[in-house]
Formats: structure tokens, sequence, C-alpha cells
């Protein structure tokens, strides 16, 4: 099934946005640190652990990662060359439903991981884009190696890829989306997101 490997790549990724970070240095890193402090305070809340309070700390979480990933960016990339093939209203749709069939997929398993911690081992800065490079250590998976390249937007360094492993996130989804587009127009993919979501709800 497509989406099986983008469920182990983006659980790897929610290991390093909501535990605990060794800082390593420059400006791009701060701001993934920034990032996973926010995320830690509100896993940590006591107030929001309760089960009534679980739609409501998802979409915290959900605000705070939307202020770090660049979903258009991602969204644009992942497509490639089919990105032009959307109209306008697509295009947002299209960027919804991702970002939606992300939080549905993993909503579940955000509190699932302990005693995890990252290093951050080399950041390289070229112009507007930078390169950050860490280690996840894990009891349960052992050292993983994990590659963001961000952005700077806006003023900010935002997310537009993550690779773990050596597996890039956008070049993975880049060619499932593919297979789908050079047989059926977008709206069939659109489509296949929908449903993705529902069966997530």
């Amino acid at each position: 099934m497509w989406i099986g490997l983008v469920i182990r790549i983006t659980a790897v990724v929610l290991v390093c946005l909501f535990v605990p970070v060794t800082l390593w240095a420059g400006e791009p890193t701060q701001r993934i640190k920034e990032t996973t402090d926010k995320l830690i305070a509100i896993l940590e809340d006591r107030a929001l652990k309760v089960p009534e309070k679980k739609d409501e700390k998802i979409r915290l979480l959900r605000k705070i990662v939307d202020e770090r990933f660049d979903w258009e960016a991602i969204s644009r990339r992942a497509l490639g060359r089919h990105w032009r093939k959307l109209t306008g209203e697509e295009r947002k749709e299209f960027v919804r439903l991702f970002g939606k069939l992300l939080e549905r997929t993993y909503s579940g398993k955000l509190e699932s991981y302990s005693g995890e911690t990252v290093s951050y081992d080399k950041e390289a800065v070229d112009g507007r884009y930078a390169v950050v490079q860490a280690t996840v250590k894990s009891q349960k998976h052992g050292e993983i190696p994990i590659k963001y390249r961000l952005w700077k937007r806006n003023g900010d360094w935002l997310v537009y890829d993550i690779s773990i492993e050596g597996v890039s996130l956008v070049n993975n989804y880049r060619s499932q989306f593919n297979e789908i587009l050079m047989k059926s127009p977008p709206k069939k993919l659109i489509r296949t997101l929908e449903e993705k979501v529902r069966e997530k709800s």
C-alpha cells in the first residue's frame, strides 16, 4: 500500500519533533528547537491529558507544526511537474487534504514515544536554504539519521522536506502521486486523498 512507507517516515519525524533535543548550533536548528519546546509543553500539560481534551490537544499540536512546516512548499515539491496541472482551487484543496491526512494518520501516535533523544550533528546554510543533520537515539529503533531541509521565507526558517535514513519524505510522496497522475487527472488524486482522510477519521 502506497501509504505504508510514509507511515514509518513520518512516525520517525514525530519522534524528532516531540522529544527534547541536544542543540548543536545555528538559527535553523534554533527554530526547530523552539517548535519542539512548544510541542512538549502541550504534551506535558496535565489539563490536556484527559480524554475529553484529545481533540483540543491535537488542534494545538497541529497549530504548532503548521508554524514550522511549509505545507505548500512540501505539496508543490511532492507533486513536482504535476503541480502546474492543478487549478488554484485544486492546489488549495490538495494542500489542505495533504496536511489533514498526516494529522489523521499520526495523531494517535504522538504520545507513544518515550526515552528518545535527538542530537544535532551538523548544519549547513547556503543563502535562503539550510540543511540540519541529526540523529534520533531510541531504545526501540536504535540510531536513526535524519536530515531537515529548510528555507527562509518571510524571515523564518521553514521545513520543506525531511529525509529519514536517506529516504526523502517528498520524494516518496512524489513517486506515489506521480503514479496516480500519470494515469488520471488531478481530481482523481484529490478524491483519493479525501478517501484516505475519511478512513483515518
